[in-house]
């Protein structure tokens, strides 16, 4: 899903010009060597390029084909490293390191979290029409796309307290061992009742392509794993109040049954777990690592600063342009 990860492919990218297209062209073929040295079109094609390479390392096997095999390979090596390259900058240029000094890294992700309040979902609450709703949650994703996958390589060689709360916390995503109960089994659910499908990449926004690349970037950079920890702490902190108005507007616009026990469960279970994660991970890792605090701010506020962005993007869009889904 979008808001976890874009699984990219060529019928996704019309235009075989764009970088993304050629990637994902080379992968299949194995001919990789005409990659070296190549350029993005653009802004956009480079997100593209980038959430392309991240699908070997993220996405489901089938859904990769083989391509994976090439998720090491000298050129996907340099691309990837050339494109993040500039993505940590654009990223540093919205998240100056002034912003980072703290001495209380639980606190820091507390005040951050209460000062993204996304305006856009009190507007989902209390005015947005179902073909508005259906849109947004296409686009947005959910409040952990991808989140299981994603607790799991934060864990990597984190130890002690820090590791049982991580660990409880994947075990809540996998249903706390019921397959029926499994946090994206309950999203299936809720993408068959609301008859959600997927945005094509020409339609996301450039701010839904960034968000979703920095979930690649974390996870496929282990020199990331500070800002990881930030990211998705701040993920925890805020589903709840989110999710609380998704549900809000799902009961107003009475929408099916299992459209609800996703969002139920994540507006129950999520305030618990974001007063885990900053008390029982955050707070001992930077005890045992001080280094690591204003790191872990860092992608709190990275993940903040694009979330802002696209939610200001998708409510700007949803409520100038007319919105139609599929019969």
């Amino acid at each position: 899903m979008p808001g976890g990860h874009v699984v990219l492919s060529v019928d996704d990218v019309a235009d075989a010009s764009t970088l993304s297209h050629r990637i994902d062209a080379a992968l299949r073929s194995g001919a990789l060597e005409g990659l070296a040295g190549e350029e993005p079109r653009d802004q956009d094609d480079a997100m593209c390029a980038l959430l392309t390479i991240y699908d070997l390392w993220l996405s489901p096997l089938p859904s990769v084909d083989g391509r994976e095999r090439f998720q090491n390979h000298p050129v996907i090596a340099e691309l990837k490293w050339r494109l993040e390259q500039r993505f940590l900058a654009r990223l540093a240029e919205w998240v100056p390191e002034e912003q980072l000094a703290s001495t209380d890294a639980a606190a820091a992700l507390r005040r951050i979290a209460r000062m993204d309040t996304a305006p856009v979902y009190d507007w989902l609450a209390t005015s947005a029409t179902w073909e508005e709703l259906v849109r947004f949650l296409a686009i947005e994703g959910g409040p952990d796309g991808g989140f299981d996958d994603l607790v799991a390589v934060c864990q990597v060689g984190i130890t002690g307290p820090a590791k049982v709360v991580l660990g409880a916390n994947f075990w809540d995503e996998m249903g706390g061992g019921d397959p029926d109960e499994v946090h994206t089994v309950l999203h299936d659910r809720l993408v068959a009742a609301m008859g959600l499908e997927r945005v094509p990449v020409a339609d996301l926004p450039p701010s839904a392509l960034d968000r979703s690349a920095l979930n690649g970037l974390l996870a496929t950079n282990r020199w990331l794993q500070p800002e990881m920890i930030g990211a998705l702490g701040l993920l925890e902190l805020q589903a709840g109040p989110r999710c609380r108005a998704v549900l809000r507007a799902l009961h107003r616009l009475q929408a099916p049954a299992d459209a609800f026990p996703f969002y139920e469960e994540h507006a129950d279970t999520d305030p618990r777990h974001g007063k885990e994660w900053l008390d029982g991970a955050v707070a001992p890792l930077v005890d045992a690592h001080p280094e690591w605090g204003p790191r872990i701010v860092r992608g709190a506020r990275w993940r903040a600063e694009l979330n802002g962005r696209l939610f200001a993007d998708v409510h700007r869009l949803l409520t100038t342009v007319p919105v139609t889904v599929p019969a």
